[in-house]
C-alpha cells in the first residue's frame, strides 16, 4: 500500500492543494504529483534562506514544481487514455489482453480542487480527465506555459520570469500548444458532465450495478458511450458492447459494492467486488462522463492502490459492509476522500 504525503513546514502547508494540481496537471498521474509537491516542499524547505524576496512566495513555490515537473518528465513516455490509442475492440476477453503502458489517472477532488467557489469552476474544467489527457500531447515546457497562463491565468511576464525565458518566447509557445490541444480536443472532447438538475442518473447507476441489472445499465448509456479499463489497452465503443461484455467477461462483478467518490471534477463510484476469501476488495475507481441525460463514458481505472487516496480501505470487511455500500441517494457512503481508514 502507497503512504499518504508526508506533511509540510507550516508555513508552506496552504500551497500543497494548488501545487499538487498543477503538477497532476503537468503529469497526468496523482501518485507522480504527491511526489513532485513532496520534493518541491523538501527543496524549498532547505533552501528557505536562499529566497530573496524578490518574487512572491507562491512564485518562487511554482519555479521550483515546474523544474521538478521537468525533471520527472525528461525521457518519458507520454500518459494517454485507452481511446486516445488503438480502435474500440470486441467485447470478449481475448480483447483484454494484458497490463500495459503509463495511464493518465484520476485525482480525488478534495487534493487538487481550492476552497474558494469563485475558483472552482474553471478548476473544474482542467482537471477533467479529456483535459489532462490532451495536456499530456505538449511538449513539458509548452505544456507548463498553457496551465500557467490559460489555466492559472499567470500573465506572459510572470511565466517568463519562472522559465528564463522572453515574454516573445512565451507568447509563441502559447500559440503552439492552444493550436495543438484545440486539434486533440476536437478529436477527443468528451461530453459534459452530470447537469444538476440530472443528479439522479448517478443514483440510478449506483442502484443498477448494485443489483446488476444489466439492462437497466444499458438503458443509462448513449448509443456512442465508451468503456476503458485502464491498465488494459482495450476499450469498447457503444452500448451495444458494453453490454456484452458485462453479460459476458465482465460478469464476474456481480455482487460488488459501489462508494460514491468525487474525482476530476466530477461524479465516481469505488468498486468493491466479492472477495472469495470473505468481504469484498477494492478493484476499481469509475469515473463517469454524461451528455443529454445519459452516461457518455465510463473510465474504469482497475487499480487498488488509489482507494486510500480517496480515503478508502482496500478491503470491506462483511462486518463493515453496510458502512459503506451500496449507499442510496441520501444515505452514508458518499466519500469525497478524506475520513475513512485506509488497510
Amino acid at each position: 500500500m502507497t503512504t499518504a504525503p508526508a506533511p509540510a513546514p507550516p508555513d508552506l502547508e496552504p500551497f500543497r492543494v494548488e501545487l499538487t494540481g498543477y503538477a497532476y496537471r503537468m503529469l497526468g498521474s496523482v501518485f507522480d504529483a504527491e511526489d513532485a509537491v513532496q520534493e518541491t516542499l523538501l527543496r524549498a524547505w532547505r533552501g528557505r534562506d536562499g529566497f530573496d524576496g524578490r518574487s512572491s512566495l507562491r512564485t518562487w513555490l511554482y519555479r521550483i514544481a515546474t523544474n521538478v515537473c521537468l525533471d520527472l518528465l525528461r525521457g518519458r513516455s507520454r500518459r494517454a487514455l485507452p481511446v486516445n490509442l488503438d480502435g474500440p475492440a470486441a467485447p470478449v476477453a481475448g480483447s483484454l489482453g494484458t497490463p500495459a503502458g503509463d495511464w493518465v489517472e484520476p485525482v480525488p477532488d478534495s487534493a487538487v480542487l481550492p476552497a474558494d467557489p469563485a475558483e472552482l469552476a474553471v478548476a473544474r474544467e482542467s482537471v477533467r480527465l479529456a483535459f489532462v489527457a490532451a495536456l499530456q500531447h505538449l511538449p513539458p515546457r509548452q505544456r507548463a506555459v498553457l496551465i500557467l497562463r490559460d489555466v492559472l491565468r499567470w500573465r506572459a511576464d510572470e511565466v517568463a520570469d519562472l522559465l528564463d525565458a522572453t515574454v516573445p518566447a512565451v507568447n509563441s509557445a502559447l500559440q503552439r500548444a492552444r493550436a495543438t490541444l484545440a486539434g486533440v480536443r476536437a478529436e477527443r472532447r468528451a461530453g459534459p458532465d452530470l447537469d444538476p438538475v440530472d443528479r439522479d442518473l448517478l443514483d440510478r447507476y449506483v442502484d443498477a450495478f448494485a443489483r446488476y441489472d444489466v439492462d437497466a445499465l444499458v438503458a443509462l448509456l448513449r448509443a456512442d458511450a465508451v468503456q476503458s479499463m485502464p491498465p488494459y489497452r482495450m476499450w469498447l465503443r457503444g452500448a451495444a458492447d458494453i453490454g456484452r461484455w458485462l453479460r459476458g467477461p465482465g460478469a464476474g462483478c456481480r455482487g460488488s459494492r459501489l462508494v460514491r467518490v468525487a474525482a476530476n471534477g466530477g461524479p465516481a463510484v469505488a468498486q468493491y467486488r466479492v472477495d472469495p476469501a470473505g468481504g469484498h476488495r477494492a478493484f476499481s475507481i469509475t469515473v463517469l462522463e454524461a451528455a443529454g441525460g445519459r452516461i457518455a463514458r465510463l473510465n474504469h481505472f482497475l487499480e487498488p492502490r488509489l482507494f486510500p487516496r480517496f480515503g478508502l480501505p482496500t478491503r470491506l470487511d462483511p462486518r463493515r459492509a453496510d458502512e459503506f455500500g451500496p449507499p442510496g441517494p441520501s444515505t452514508p457512503g458518499r466519500h469525497d476522500g478524506g475520513d475513512a481508514p485506509a488497510e
